[in-house]
C-alpha cells in the first residue's frame, strides 16, 4: 500500500500528545494491510510503543482508536471502531481492547484519519477537535463536570450540528474504573473502564467533523453485501405504541392504565442494514430534564426486570444451514421465517426459560432511571446491573450486607436507592461510593473476599432441571476483574457446556469479558458430538479457537458481532476486505492474519503483565466448581485436558503457555519471538 489515500482507507493515523499539545501524523501504511485495521493495529502499536510497568492512570498509557477498512464504507456492520489500552477495571490491570458502534469512526475517516493514539496529559481539562484533518486543543473548563449528553449537545453549539463527539462523563472525570467512553445512539466503550483513563489524562472529548469521503474499491460487490449479509428484511420501522414492554420475550410487564411505551428500531453504526437496537422515546429521566430518550441493545433491560434469567434456545448459538439466523435479527425479535423442511427446526426453537431469580420485579420508571443513570454519568450498565445490583440484593438476603451499612434500605428494586448508589458512585462519595467506584473485584477484595464475594447464596432455583437448587457465589465474578456472560452459571446461565466451556476458554486468554464481541457459534452437529464429554473433545478446542480467530478478525476489519461470524459463509470477511480495499485474500491468508493478531496480543501479555498458563488457568477455573443451569461442575484435572488441547491448536508451549518461536515465525512474527528469547519468555527451542 503506497503513500496515497488507498481503496478502504484515509491514509493517515494522528499521534496526538496531550502534555505538549503536539500532533505527529503517521502514515496507515507502516501498519497495513499487514495489521489490516482496528485491533490488529492497535495491538502493533501498543507493542512498538508501551512497555512493562505502565500503569493505567499513567501519562504513558496510550489509548489508541482505530477504524478498520470497512468503516465508512456502507459496508454491512462494518462501521464499528477499536478502542485498546491499559485497562483500569481489568483486575490485574492489563492492555485490553474495546469496540464502539455509532458514527464517530465513519466521520473519522471522513475527516481524513483512519485512527488516533491519544498519550500523556493535559495540565487543565481539555477536548480535542479533528476538523477535516486539522487538530486542534481547546479548554474544557466549560465542559468538565457535564452529563454525556449535555456535553456532547455544548459540543454541537461550539462547533455546529455535523460535528460527531466521544465523551467521558463525570465517573471518567472522578477516575471510577466501569467509566465509559460515549458516542452516538448511547454506543459505548465500556469495558476495561477507558472512561476512566482519558479522565486522568484530564482529556473530555474527542470532536470530529468529517466532510470528506471513503471510496471502496469494489461498489457491485458492496451493494451485494448489503444484500445478502444478514438477510436484511428491509422492512419499514415506523414508531409504534405498546402497552406492554417486552424487550425481551422473557421481560415483560403492563403498563399502568392509560401509559403507553413509544419504540422503534435503529442500527448503531453507519452502513449497518440491521435494527437491533431498540430506541425508546419519552422515558422518565433521572435528571432535571424529566423527559429523555433512551438507546437498548442487551443489558439495559435487565433494569426493568430480573424475575428470570434470560432464556436461550440452541438456534441462538447452534446452526444449521437451512435455519442459520444472525443474533442480530433474534436481538431484534425479526428472524426470517424458518425453513420447515429442516428437520432440526424443533430443537433449534426449543427454548429453555431461565433460572428463577426473583431479584426485582418490573418497574418501567426505575428501569428508565437507571439506565439514564449510567448514560449521563458514563458508566458500564453491565457492571452495574449484573454485578452490582445482583450482590447487594444476594448481600442482603445472605446478610452479608445490613441496611445499616447505607444508611437507607439497600433495595435495588427502588428508585431512590438506585439513584443515591450510583450518584456516590460517579462523584466518589462517601464510604461506599469510593469504594465502589473501584470497581466490584476491587471493592470485594477490600471488604474481604471470603466473606463479601464467596458467600454462597441458595436462592437460585434451576427452571432446566425444575426446583434444583443451584448454590452460587453473591458475587457473580469470573475472571479479570469482569462478571459472568454466556458462561453457564450466574447471569446468563442458561447455555450448555458445549457453549460455556468454549467461552471460558475465550475468557482465559484474554483480559476482559470475551463474549461482547465473541459470542460462540458453531453448527448444531458440534453441539450434538460434544455434549456427552466436552472436556475431552478436541472439537471445544476447535470451536474456542475458529470464533477466538474471527473475533480477531472482524474487529480489524472492523464489523460487528451479531453478524459475524458466519459460519456457512466462510469467505464473508474475505469479500468485505476485497469489496473495501480491492486486497485479496484467501481463507487461509485471513486465518494467518488472525492469529498473527492472537499472537501479538499474547507477546503483549506475556511481556507487560506476565502472562502463564498457571496465572490464568488459576483466574478463570474457580467459577466452573459452581453449577450451571443443569447442575454441571468441570473438575480441575478436566479442565486442563481442554486447555491442553487448546494449547495444542494454538501451537503454544503446553507448560507455560507461551507460543512457540515456530508459532510466532508461522504469522511473520519472528521478531517477537527474538525479544521475547532476550527477556526469558519464550519456550526453549
Amino acid at each position: 500500500m503506497g503513500e496515497e489515500k488507498p481503496y478502504g482507507y484515509a491514509g493517515k493515523i494522528a499521534g496526538i500528545n496531550l502534555t505538549n499539545r503536539s500532533v505527529e501524523f503517521i502514515p496507515t501504511s507502516k501498519y497495513a494491510p499487514k495489521y489490516i485495521g482496528g485491533r490488529g493495529i492497535c495491538n502493533k502499536i501498543h507493542w512498538d510503543e508501551v512497555g512493562p510497568g505502565v500503569g493505567a492512570f499513567d501519562p504513558e498509557n496510550k489509548v489508541i482508536l482505530m477504524t478498520g477498512p470497512a468503516t465508512g464504507t456502507g459496508i454491512p456492520t462494518g462501521g464499528r471502531t477499536a478502542i485498546c489500552g491499559i485497562a483500569p477495571n481489568s483486575l490485574p490491570e492489563q492492555y485490553c481492547w474495546g469496540n464502539i458502534g455509532g458514527w464517530f469512526g465513519a466521520h473519522l475517516k471522513f475527516a481524513g484519519l483512519d485512527g488516533f493514539i491519544i498519550e500523556g496529559k493535559a495540565d487543565a481539562p481539555t477536548y480535542v477537535f479533528i476538523d477535516d484533518g486539522e487538530i486542534g486543543f481547546h479548554s474544557a473548563g466549560e465542559l468538565w463536570g457535564m452529563l454525556v449528553h449535555d456535553a456532547q449537545r455544548k459540543l454541537e453549539e461550539l462547533h455546529g450540528k455535523d460535528v460527531t463527539s466521544l465523551v467521558i462523563g463525570p465517573a471518567g472525570e472522578n477516575l471510577v474504573r466501569i467509566a465509559s467512553i460515549t458516542s452516538s445512539n448511547d454506543n459505548v466503550a465500556a469495558k476495561g473502564g477507558l472512561g476512566a483513563v482519558w479522565g486522568s489524562k484530564n482529556l473530555k472529548a474527542v470532536a470530529v467533523r468529517g466532510t470528506g469521503f471513503v471510496t471502496p474499491f469494489d461498489i457491485p460487490k458492496l451493494l451485494e453485501l448489503r444484500r445478502r449479509m444478514g438477510n436484511p428484511q428491509r422492512r419499514l420501522n415506523p414508531i409504534r405504541y405498546k402497552d406492554a414492554c417486552a424487550f425481551r420475550p422473557h421481560i415483560r410487564f403492563d403498563m399502568p392504565e392509560g401509559e403507553l411505551v413509544k419504540e422503534a428500531r435503529v442500527t448503531c453504526s453507519y452502513g449497518c442494514n440491521q435494527r437491533c437496537n431498540l430506541f425508546v422515546l419519552d422515558t422518565k429521566s433521572a435528571f432535571p430534564r424529566k423527559r429523555t430518550n433512551q438507546v437498548h441493545k442487551c443489558i439495559g433491560v435487565y433494569a426493568f426486570k430480573m424475575m428470570n434469567d434470560s432464556g436461550w434456545n440452541p438456534g441462538m448459538t447452534f446452526h444449521t444451514e437451512k435455519n442459520y439466523v444472525p443474533a442480530c435479527l433474534w436481538m431484534a425479535g425479526t428472524p426470517p421465517a424458518p425453513d420447515t423442511s429442516d428437520p432440526h427446526l424443533e430443537e433449534l426453537n426449543a427454548r429453555r426459560i431461565g433460572n428463577t431469580m426473583n431479584f426485582w420485579d418490573g418497574d418501567y420508571d426505575r428501569g428508565n432511571v437507571i439506565n439514564d443513570l449510567c448514560t449521563q454519568y458514563g458508566m458500564d450498565k453491565w457492571d452495574v446491573i449484573v454485578w452490582l445490583m445482583t450482590w447487594l440484593i444476594m448481600g442482603k438476603r445472605t446478610g452479608v450486607l445490613s441496611d445499616a451499612d447505607f444508611g437507607m434500605e439497600i433495595d435495588p428494586g427502588s428508585e431512590a436507592f438506585m439513584t443515591h448508589i450510583l450518584r456516590s458512585i460517579a462523584y466518589r462519595e462517601g464510604y461506599w461510593g469510593n469504594l465502589l467506584a473501584d470497581g466490584m473485584a476491587r471493592a470485594i477484595r477490600t471488604l474481604g473476599k471470603e466473606k463479601y464475594g464467596d458467600t454462597i447464596y441458595k436462592g437460585l432455583i434451576s427452571n432446566v432441571v425444575p426446583g434444583k437448587q443451584l448454590d452460587i457465589p453473591i458475587s457473580f465474578e469470573s475472571a479479570w476483574g469482569h462478571c459472568f456472560h454466556w458462561q453457564g452459571r450466574g447471569y446468563q446461565g442458561i447455555n450448555n457446556a458445549a457453549a460455556w466451556l468454549p467461552a471460558t476458554l475465550l475468557l482465559m486468554t484474554n483480559t476482559r469479558d470475551a463474549q461482547t464481541n465473541s459470542h460462540i457459534h458453531d453448527t448444531l452437529e458440534y453441539m450434538h458430538a460434544v455434549r456427552d464429554d466436552p472436556c475431552h473433545n478436541p472439537r471445544v478446542a476447535e470451536c474456542a479457537i475458529m470464533n477466538e480467530d474471527k473475533a480477531e478478525l472482524k474487529e480489524s476489519i472492523t464489523s460487528c458481532d451479531l453478524q459475524c461470524p458466519n459460519i456457512y459463509w466462510t469467505d464473508m470477511e474475505c469479500e468485505m476486505l476485497y469489496a473495501a480495499t480491492g486486497i485479496k485474500m484467501t481463507e487461509e491468508e485471513l486465518r494467518r492474519y488472525c492469529r498473527r493478531s492472537k499472537n501479538l496480543f499474547r507477546a503483549i501479555l506475556i511481556r507487560n503483565h506476565g502472562r502463564t498458563r498457571e496465572m490464568e488457568v488459576n483466574e478463570v477455573y474457580p467459577p466452573l466448581r459452581y453449577p450451571d443451569c443443569e447442575g454441571v461442575t468441570v473438575s480441575f484435572e478436566d479442565f486442563n485436558d481442554l486447555v491442553d488441547m487448546y494449547y495444542a491448536g494454538r501451537g503454544w508451549d503446553r507448560k507455560t503457555g507461551w507460543p512457540t518461536r515456530a508459532a510466532y515465525e508461522e504469522c511473520d512474527l519472528g521478531d517477537v519471538a527474538d525479544a521475547l528469547e532476550k527477556i526469558g519468555k519464550a519456550p526453549s527451542r
